[in-house]
C-alpha cells in the first residue's frame, strides 16, 4: 500500500493507544478517536476523511457533546473541557477574526452565547474559520431559533466541517 501522506503513514504504523491520542484534537470525542484509529491503516487522505465521517455520524449525543465541550465559547481562549494543546492552539486560529472586532459586537456575542447556553445547555459552536463576529453573530441569532433537534443536527454539522479542517491541517502538519 502507498500513502501520499508522510503524517499518515507514520500514524498508521502507531499503536492503536497513540493513534487515538494523536488524532483527538481534530475533534474532541474519545470514541471517534478510538474508532478511527482501529479502522487503520488507510490508503489516504480521502480513506480517513470518508471513514472519519461515517464513524462521526454514527456516534450518539454523549461522544457528540464531549466533542463540543472541548470547544471555547467563541471569544473565549479556554474550552470547558480539558482540550489538547494542539486543540486550543487551532480553536484560537479559527476565531482569530474576532479578536478584530468591535466591542458592539463582542459583547452581543457574549449575550448570545448565553442565550444559547441557557436555550440548548451546550455552547454555540459554529465552524469560525474565515468568518467575522458579525457573520458569527447573525448565525447565532438565527439558530437561536432552532427548535432543540434541528440545532443538534446543525452544532454535528459545525462540529463535522471543524473536524475536517483540523484533519486537513493534521495531515499538512500546521
Amino acid at each position: 500500500m502507498i500513502t501520499a501522506n508522510a503524517v499518515l503513514a507514520r500514524w498508521n504504523a502507531l499503536s492503536e493507544d497513540a493513534a487515538a491520542m494523536e488524532i483527538l484534537p481534530c475533534c474532541g470525542s474519545r470514541r471517534w478517536a478510538s474508532e478511527l484509529a482501529r479502522a487503520r491503516p488507510f490508503a489516504d487522505d480521502a480513506a480517513l476523511c470518508e471513514r472519519s465521517a461515517k464513524i462521526w455520524l454514527g456516534l450518539g449525543p454523549a461522544d457528540w457533546d464531549e466533542a463540543f465541550r472541548t470547544h471555547p465559547r467563541i471569544g473565549e481562549r479556554k474550552a470547558v473541557a480539558a482540550a489538547t494543546q494542539r486543540s486550543a492552539a487551532w480553536s484560537l486560529s479559527e476565531q482569530s477574526r474576532f479578536r478584530q472586532s468591535d466591542l458592539e459586537i463582542r459583547a452581543a456575542l457574549e449575550r448570545g452565547n448565553q442565550l444559547y447556553e441557557e436555550r440548548f445547555g451546550r455552547i454555540f459552536l459554529v465552524c469560525a474559520t474565515g468568518k467575522s463576529a458579525a457573520e458569527m453573530l447573525m448565525i447565532l441569532v438565527r439558530r437561536l431559533q432552532n427548535d432543540p433537534q434541528t440545532e443538534l443536527r446543525e452544532t454535528v454539522e459545525q462540529q463535522w466541517q471543524i473536524t475536517q479542517l483540523r484533519l486537513r491541517k493534521w495531515l499538512n502538519h500546521e
